[in-house]
């Protein structure tokens, strides 16, 4: 067993995640959380079919499955006019093309897994109240820097601490994050308070004029998850912000009542204001290096950016134990191995905010019609990038180590 730990800066979900793969690859770790209890904000999230491929890497499928909600469809509606765009099938065809089905969870409930993960396994120290700001090092350590003046040192440093990172901050130095011009307000309602002829079991987007509503049940079917989105410009940046009900309705005014019913049934609505960062290839300086939203913030549009946390958190504990002592080459081989993927859903989730969610007059028509014209195997096979196995030299290096022991 190794003892040199690694120190992780950020106990959100990637964080956790990097805690877990590393612990069973037989590393010492130490994860530091700024506030003082292990919680996530937030409400719904959803899991494309990579992100199962990484719960189960993790020996987490089990545990992720029992929690999540399968949903049948995808289903587009035109905030405008409340008709059906499209409804792709995500049940057989979807499942036998992908290994896994589409989902959706509530976020706390999928960081209590990582959580409960940690806490039962010997090689993970969780600490609170740790708050990170900035990072030492030299050729054969690097320490933590917590506000408190304490220093926490190991054989290396992961910097997770999402959006705002300290840690990227001193790597990068790229300033405040890109503010997108659209602010996304969320709520969770009653599953009976749901318009009863909206109670489906998918993952339903309605596309406006500059906004766009997105709804799907959570919980076993407790809770209808609300998420809404309007590009409104906002001057500054902000998060969990408690707004009231005219604020909430003063950016979707012009969509279709039946969309507009949704919204009266939200309550305690809560702002965050989206944004995130340009790609950079900078997330390795000597022993400290970036994962998930530290390394790559994304807008939500794409729903990837707790999967793709998930995804940085296995390849860096298999380049890690691959390459054993050997942390740069290590380092290099997990920033490479992630760059380009994570850039094209960053930008890639730009385009789908601005040019598929958004639009208005004939930009929104010849919008519909393209999608109508798509056919389910053209769509996974657009998506194929994406949703099919992340890790297939990962599966076969592991394969090679059984056969050959």
């Amino acid at each position: 067993m190794r003892q040199d730990p690694i120190i992780i800066a950020g106990g959100g979900i990637g964080g956790l995640a990097a805690a877990i793969a590393l612990a069973r690859k037989g590393f010492q770790v130490t994860v530091l959380e700024r506030a003082s209890r292990y919680q996530e904000i937030g409400a719904g999230i959803q899991l494309g079919p990579n992100a199962f491929h990484a719960f189960d890497r993790l020996e987490l499928g089990d545990a992720a499955r029992s929690i999540a909600v399968f949903i049948d469809r995808l289903r587009l509606m035109d905030a405008i006019s409340a008709e059906e765009i499209t409804n792709i099938d995500l049940t057989d065809y979807f499942r036998r093309r992908f290994g896994n089905p589409y989902a959706v969870v509530h976020r706390g409930d999928l960081h209590g897994i990582f959580v409960r993960a940690c806490e039962a396994h010997a090689n993970v120290t969780l600490r609170t109240d740790c708050d990170v700001v900035g990072y030492e090092q030299n050729g054969a350590q690097a320490s933590a820097l917590l506000k408190s003046g304490e220093r926490v040192t190991g054989c290396l440093l992961i910097g997770a601490d999402g959006l705002r990172s300290r840690i990227r901050q001193q790597m990068v130095g790229d300033g405040a994050p890109r503010i997108a011009g659209h602010t996304t307000y969320r709520s969770v309602i009653p599953t009976e308070q749901m318009p009863e002829d909206l109670r489906w079991n998918a993952a339903t987007l309605w596309a406006g004029a500059k906004c766009h509503l997105v709804h799907y049940p959570l919980s076993g079917w407790k809770v209808f998850n609300l998420a809404i989105t309007c590009h409104n410009d906002p001057a500054e940046a902000f998060a969990a912000r408690p707004v009231t009900h005219e604020e909430v309705l003063a950016g979707f005014r012009d969509v279709h009542p039946r969309a507009k019913a949704i919204i009266h049934h939200g309550r305690d609505w809560k702002a965050w204001v989206t944004s995130d960062r340009d790609p950079t290839d900078r997330w390795v300086d000597g022993r400290v290096v970036l994962l998930g939203d530290a390394a790559h913030p994304m807008l939500q549009y794409f729903a990837q950016g707790a999967c793709m946390a998930l995804e940085d958190a296995i390849w860096l504990a298999e380049e890690l134990d691959e390459r054993k002592g050997d942390i740069a080459h290590a380092l290099d081989r997990y920033r490479n191995a992630r760059l380009l993927r994570t850039a094209r859903v960053q930008l890639q989730a730009r385009e789908l905010g601005t040019h598929v969610y958004h639009p208005a007059g004939v930009h929104a028509l010849l919008r519909n019609q393209l999608i109508r014209e798509t056919s389910l195997e053209r769509f996974c096979e657009n998506l194929a990038w994406l949703y099919q196995d992340p890790f297939p030299e990962r599966r076969s290096n592991t394969a090679r180590k059984i056969a050959q022991s």
